[in-house]
């Protein structure tokens, strides 16, 4: 996959908390009349777009009636071998942040980690919400069943 597009209503809100889980810009441009970005980090890219009078984002996350794209996932077994601990941090450094920048809010969770099975792994698994209030999936391998 070349990278996922997610439209926010303030690019610059979204490009500050993106770079908080590690996503760096790559690419600045415009799209049409608006402001965009490739961002790359944790293992991907994305692109983000600026919309003009924007309109609120459906809840995805919590309306069972929702039909779409639900969210994005960012496996983090690489990164970290606790996914507990590695949200803990997140939400510190969101909190320091958020002192000291106002394009920053304490970081949403949606759904504390929790362990799911899911063929022959088990995952620990939690999500945030994005600046624009989007679901955010992060994953880690915890163990393979034989």
């Amino acid at each position: 996959m070349h990278h996922a597009s997610i439209r926010t209503a303030n690019i610059h809100r979204a490009i500050a908390f993106y770079e908080q889980l590690g996503f760096i810009v790559c690419e600045r441009f415009t799209t049409g009349y608006t402001l965009a970005c490739w961002m790359e980090g944790l293992g991907g890219r994305i692109e983000l777009i600026q919309i003009p009078q924007p309109k609120p984002a459906p809840d995805a996350f919590n309306d069972e009636h929702y039909v779409g794209y639900y969210h994005l996932s960012f496996d983090l077994t690489e990164i970290t071998p606790d996914l507990p601990s590695y949200l803990t941090n997140l939400q510190e450094t969101f909190n320091v942040t958020a002192q000291q920048s106002e394009l920053v809010e304490p970081l949403k969770v949606l759904l504390e980690p929790t362990q799911q099975q899911i063929g022959d792994r088990i995952y620990e698994v939690a999500f945030i919400a994005d600046a624009d209030g989007l679901p955010l999936e992060l994953i880690r391998v915890l163990s393979i069943l034989s």
